[in-house]
């Protein structure tokens, strides 16, 4: 117990510690969920150990509130944070609990079992972890966390959106969880920084706007990765691409194409992007810039770096095409983008046609012949004054391989096409397509009926660079295998 250990455990320090009873005092103040939360230090060790399915429980009411406020307020009076800041997560949960089992027994608080073993859940998920997030982070099976404000969670499960039982007491205590998230990354979001972008200890995307803009209460937006890294060899089995498909997107990262990754929000651009570096050879240096850190490569031989915001007085801001120009000078093999979504473009295009061939990044379009489009008005955006011609035979030079990546109606992603740069004729870039994803219908259920088919292309572009690397005949097998099957149907 904490109070009887004294000076030498985790009570209050001073003479004649006593246990919990003891020290207690006979009305205890309720002080709020919210400011308790931002009081209470993390432990040593970042991440909860993976729970078991949430359960569908009750809605919570205001005695529940109530009664976990006055348990949290004599857990706080009883106990030495900074003390309990030094343990591992189990440890800080077991001595936690046992004090706030003896408060409700003190207290004689009337509760069944289940009750008390959900509020010793709740105030350990508080102190300790992100308070009511804690049970949709256990979750492998969630994608998305979209929390609207204190009193409304939305979660996406199997490419669906659906309302969570999930609530916050109030937006007090959401906007403390907040803060104690992006406070993890050096980052802060008050009424002077309402927006912010950071990342969970598993490399879980944060997005947080914080009133005065978000006007119903803090928005928190969590997009979670899955701690089983998705394969190529998993998105045949989903049907996001053919198994022949699979093997040409292989290829194309193995043998140093420059690939840039298109799609809407949600279609799986960045686990798309994880999947291809998974083929970079393991003596190559890479070079990751992103705005978040989340992408997860397995290379020995990896620099990661990340973009800052500005600080409190606006000074001291780090962008995209401030690392991208950066990382020229550090010697890279490949240079990966998280994302590209401004004039950064053109110092990527630069270094993927001085000779760091191989070289990716993700883009926000629906097309790929969107996507070279929104690369032109890129470079426009950084004030090169270019003339139109000379814009495109760059991006003709620097990219390879467009590959689009599509989130359907239904909630399944799939890889729509994968696209060659082939040159220019006249004032206009030709690209052709080796693979597209043709859609035939929907069954009774809703759901999308679909094929991949090949368009027929003999030789690739890039068929000059998969000999110098022995896929050459690896990638004719794919191509004629696809062009068979297509045929076939």
């Amino acid at each position: 117990m904490f109070g009887k250990r004294g000076n030498d455990g985790f009570g209050k320090a001073g003479p004649g510690a006593q246990p919990p009873h003891a020290t207690m005092p006979s009305s205890v103040q309720p002080k709020s969920s919210e400011t308790l939360v931002a009081e209470a230090p993390r432990p040593v060790a970042p991440v909860a150990p993976p729970a078991p399915p949430q359960k569908k429980r009750p809605a919570r009411t205001e005695e529940y509130y109530d009664t976990k406020s006055q348990v949290f307020a004599a857990l706080i009076d009883t106990i030495d944070l900074s003390q309990l800041a030094k343990l591992d997560l189990e440890s800080a949960r077991e001595e936690i609990r046992d004090i706030v089992n003896d408060i409700i027994s003190i207290k004689n608080f009337a509760m069944s079992i289940s009750e008390q073993e959900e509020l010793l859940d709740d105030i350990c998920n508080d102190v300790l972890g992100y308070g009511p997030l804690e049970p949709l982070l256990a979750r492998d099976d969630i994608a998305d966390i979209m929390v609207n404000g204190a009193g409304q969670t939305f979660i996406e499960v199997s490419g669906k959106t659906i309302e969570s039982e999930i609530r916050f007491r109030d937006n007090a205590q959401l906007l403390s969880i907040c803060q104690r998230i992006v406070g993890q990354v050096g980052r802060r979001v008050d009424e002077s920084s309402p927006i912010c972008d950071a990342r969970l200890p598993d490399g879980s995307r944060v997005n947080v706007i914080a009133p005065p803009l978000a006007i119903d209460g803090p928005a928190l937006t969590i997009r979670k990765f899955k701690k089983d890294k998705l394969t190529l060899d998993q998105l045949v089995k989903f049907g996001a691409i053919t198994p022949e498909g699979a093997q040409i997107l292989q290829i194309i990262g193995r043998v140093r194409c420059n690939v840039v990754i298109s799609g809407g929000t949600g279609s799986g651009k960045t686990t798309l992007l994880n999947c291809l570096t998974r083929y970079i050879d393991a003596d190559e240096r890479v070079i990751t810039c992103e705005d978040t850190a989340e992408l997860q490569l397995q290379q020995p031989h990896v620099v990661r770096l990340e973009t800052r915001p500005p600080n409190i007085e606006g000074e001291g801001e780090i962008t995209m095409r401030d690392l991208v120009k950066n990382c020229l000078r550090m010697r890279p093999e490949r240079i990966i983008v998280g994302e590209v979504r401004g004039p950064e473009v053109f110092d990527l295009l630069q270094a993927m046609n001085t000779g760091h061939d191989g070289s990716m990044g993700t883009i926000h379009s629906n097309s790929p012949r969107e996507c070279l489009s929104r690369m032109e008005s890129m470079i426009a955006m950084g004030g090169y004054s270019l003339p139109a011609k000379t814009v495109r035979e760059i991006i003709t030079g620097s990219i390879d391989i467009i590959i689009q990546a599509a989130r359907l109606r239904d909630g399944s992603r799939r890889i729509t096409h994968i696209t060659e740069v082939v040159g220019m004729e006249g004032d206009v870039i030709i690209t052709q397509d080796l693979m597209r994803y043709e859609i035939e219908g929907e069954d009774l259920t809703g759901k999308i009926i679909g094929r991949h088919v090949s368009t027929g292309i003999g030789k690739p572009q890039f068929w000059d660079k998969a000999r110098y690397y022995n896929e050459d005949r690896r990638l004719a097998t794919a191509l004629d295998t696809m062009e068979q099957k297509t045929g076939s149907l």
